[in-house]
């Protein structure tokens, strides 16, 4: 067995139900790792992936395993790691993992640090810390190894293309999320239903009759949004993007800034992926009472420092939940330390949703190998054959056929004299 650093041995056989219940709902990536299997693409590639340790997870490192990779798991959120889980990749499946959960910003740094030293070809990452920490701390070690990787969420991507811009990144990296595959099904869908099962967890409150406030309408905000709607909530959309504030008005939510919001607000949700959405002089106007939490990547969303600032007081009164009493007695509720709510006080997105997602990572990985050789030191999207050929098998595990285009209508579609 390689090394690893997990919490507790003895809880594998319960991750190792848990992981087979999620495969039962992974028909994608089973298919996947069924030909993987017989090919062996990733044979002789050393993979380190930084991803949030859940069952859905487990099943992806599997069929990375079974196409013949060497792989190392840690986790990319301190909260995020299912302890069971991790315990039972060490023990069934001799899946070396650094990761447990609540592990505080030294344990974490040093499991990220434990990933790069096995020396990976490819990276897999969920917010780009392990990418970035190769381009700070390894560049001229164990980053020159690396062929390339993919990136798993929105906040990596942003982080991603930005050193693309600045001429920094020193390796072709897929972003899966921007398949349609993923980004249309795992944020929307994923998030909004994860994110209501991590508050209802966290705090057991009724949605229904809320003001509700989502801070950001991309496609986790949207999930987020149209989920509260309809568990009864009064949702609120903040906005600094004028088309997407439009299209959140025309969805049927209220738009207003968060500063008329937060007097009124009883929930409030960020799920921008940006710096202080929550700040100070929001929580001075938050009401007696609210809750305030973060489903975006990082706990940078709440200003958590102006938080503690303003409050006399706190205390932990549920688990996942923080009460802060403010100078002038009022007080706020802080959700999973403001990490991401779905994976710290839930479970994550359902696995019939991450299977498309990570069907993606699978085949980006395979890809990977096929071209590095060609690829360019830059941002990618996975070609939109592969997008849509993960669409057509998740149809079929649907038992859902669709209609195909006729050559005459491709002809008519391909001309310019079509019309009248």
């Amino acid at each position: 067995m390689a090394g690893y650093d997990i919490k507790d041995k003895s809880l594998a056989p319960k991750g190792k139900l848990r992981i087979e219940w999620a495969d039962n709902q992974m028909p994608v990536l089973k298919l996947i790792r069924e030909r993987f299997m017989k090919e062996k693409p990733l044979s002789g590639i050393k993979m380190s992936c930084c991803l949030h340790v859940t069952t859905e997870t487990a099943n992806l490192v599997r069929t990375l395993k079974a196409g013949g990779a060497d792989v190392v798991l840690c986790a990319s959120n301190p909260l995020s790691t299912q302890d069971d889980v991790a315990a039972s990749l060490v023990v069934d499946y001799d899946i070396p993992v650094f990761a447990i959960k609540g592990e505080d910003r030294d344990t974490y740094y040093k499991h990220l640090v434990s990933a790069i030293e096995h020396g990976p070809d490819i990276t897999q990452d969920d917010g780009c810390d392990l990418v970035g920490l190769l381009h700070k701390d390894y560049k001229d070690t164990y980053l020159k190894r690396v062929i390339g990787g993919t990136e798993e969420t929105t906040t990596g991507v942003i982080r991603l293309k930005s050193m693309e811009k600045e001429g920094t990144l020193q390796i072709p990296i897929i972003a899966v999320n921007e398949s349609d595959t993923k980004h249309l099904f795992d944020n929307r869908y994923g998030t909004g239903q994860s994110t209501i099962d991590g508050l209802l967890r966290a705090t057991n409150i009724l949605v229904c009759g809320k003001n509700f406030v989502v801070c950001g309408y991309g496609w986790c905000g949207k999930g987020v949004a149209m989920r509260a709607k309809g568990m009864g909530a009064n949702v609120i959309v903040t906005e600094v993007d004028p088309v997407k504030a439009i299209e959140a008005v025309m969805d049927g939510f209220r738009v207003m800034k968060l500063e008329e919001a937060m007097p009124i607000a009883d929930v409030v949700i960020t799920v921008t992926g940006n710096l202080n959405v929550v700040d100070e002089k929001h929580i001075k106007l938050a009401k007696d009472g609210a809750i305030i939490a973060n489903s975006g990547h990082f706990n940078d969303e709440i200003n958590l420092v102006a938080l503690e600032n303003l409050s006399k007081s706190k205390r932990i009164v549920r688990d996942f939940v923080e009460e802060y009493t403010l100078y002038d007695g009022r007080t706020v509720y802080l959700l999973a330390e403001g990490r991401l709510l779905n994976l710290a006080a839930a479970e994550g997105h359902p696995a019939v949703v991450m299977d498309m997602s990570f069907a993606n990572q699978a085949l980006g990985a395979e890809y990977i190998v096929k071209n590095a050789s060609n690829m360019e030191k830059k941002v990618y999207v996975l070609p939109k054959e592969l997008d849509n050929k993960i669409a057509m098998l998740k149809l079929k595990s649907m038992e859902i056929e669709i209609d195909v285009l006729t050559e005459e209508q491709k002809k008519y579609l391909s001309s310019w004299e079509s019309g009248t």
